[in-house]
């Protein structure tokens, strides 16, 4: 609790408020890019604090929320052979494929069962040698290094009834992707902070220099948010297009190395299509050919054939902060947790979940 409370102090948050409105003299509009970040904000009501010239966006820092159609198909349609165990972390279960999600897969026979790591999955093949084990793998940065810690694990225990079904998607050319397109209104970033505890900084640089806009790696805590809106706020304010560390405490400019190493070892850049904005080249993780007899595309031989989302989900829009939640006319009457048309709705990080466990009756009042 006294880690919490140093994060969540109201005095210097009060402090941080005043700042950021004694600093701002023009419009600026920000995105925070992962979902735990959209979370917080809207939780705490941290938007409505800010002056009304900052506009804060929600960007596609969902990894959930990104998973395309076809990956959530193909975990299904394992889901339904009666020689696998699928395993999946929870928030995957109620993600729209485009007939059926995994929970509707479990009720109808098939083995999916929730767990908390990969290496859970991989005691799994352990103990039913009989059977096939797929762990679905996804998230950003953040999760890889543990999946190809499994995948390495079993190449050496000798685990040849396990591989992983991969999503895995890359943070900087999602971003790179936003600010060109010609409907970005992004002037600055706040970068998640658990990515770069994985990655670094350094590859934002490129980035900053190139479309001139400040990132500011910021870590989950109100406080965090706010300085590194701040942080954020005094660069644009004086013309500087930087990176900078708010969350200092867990990030280092050169990342984590031995889990860098180990995602290089592992697996390779690839193309990869994002649920609702389509194919971002060089986005995503793939498995090295020398580990392809892990991959489950190409042992179960699955249909890889990209399709569509719902056709009345603008989770495409809500990703790329040109909608927001609420301006969805499906939110909270066609689209809602029990009933969701995509992703964002369900996931644990999505946008239209946040607004709609958090904001949902005063917005509708």
């Amino acid at each position: 609790m006294k880690f919490l409370d140093e994060y969540r102090d109201p005095e210097t948050a009060r402090r941080y408020v005043q700042a950021i409105h004694r600093c701002v003299t023009r419009p600026w509009t920000l995105m925070e890019v992962c979902g735990g970040q959209t979370h917080a904000i809207v939780r705490h009501g941290l938007d409505r604090l800010l002056p009304e010239e900052v506009t804060l966006l929600h960007g596609p820092g969902c990894p959930v929320c990104v998973t395309p159609v076809e990956r959530i198909d193909q975990a299904v349609h394992l889901a339904g052979n009666p020689e696998v165990i699928l395993c999946s972390f929870g928030d995957m279960l109620r993600v729209p494929g485009s007939c059926r999600d995994l929970l509707e897969a479990r009720a109808a026979g098939g083995d999916v069962r929730v767990v908390y790591s990969p290496l859970d999955a991989l005691a799994l093949a352990r103990r039913h040698p009989d059977r096939q084990v797929v762990f679905f793998a996804v998230g950003f940065e953040t999760t890889a290094p543990a999946n190809a810690l499994a995948v390495a694990m079993a190449r050496r225990q000798g685990l040849d009834n396990f591989s992983i079904l991969v999503s895995h998607v890359l943070v900087p050319p999602a971003i790179e992707a936003l600010l060109a397109s010609p409907r970005n209104r992004v002037q600055g970033f706040l970068a998640a902070g658990h990515v770069c505890t994985i990655m670094g900084t350094r590859e934002y640089e490129p980035l900053a220099r190139r479309h001139r806009v400040p990132f500011v790696v910021t870590g989950f805590e109100p406080l965090d948010l706010l300085q590194g809106i701040l942080m954020c706020l005094h660069q644009l304010e004086e013309g500087r297009f930087e990176v900078e560390n708010q969350y200092s405490r867990s990030v280092a400019a050169e990342g984590n190395p031995q889990a860098r190493r180990l995602l290089e070892e592992v697996f390779e850049v690839v193309p990869r299509r994002w649920r609702g904005l389509g194919e971002i080249p060089a986005s995503g993780l793939g498995l090295r050919a020398d580990w392809g007899e892990f991959d489950a595309t190409s042992r179960f031989g699955l249909d890889d054939r990209p399709r569509e989302d719902a056709g009345e989900c603008r989770a495409g829009e809500v990703l790329s902060g040109v909608l927001s939640p609420v301006d969805c006319p499906a939110f909270g009457g066609r689209c809602t947790p029990e009933t969701p048309l995509g992703a964002p709705m369900v996931s644990g990080e999505g946008a239209c979940a946040a607004y709609h466990r958090y904001r949902r009756l005063e917005e509708a009042t």
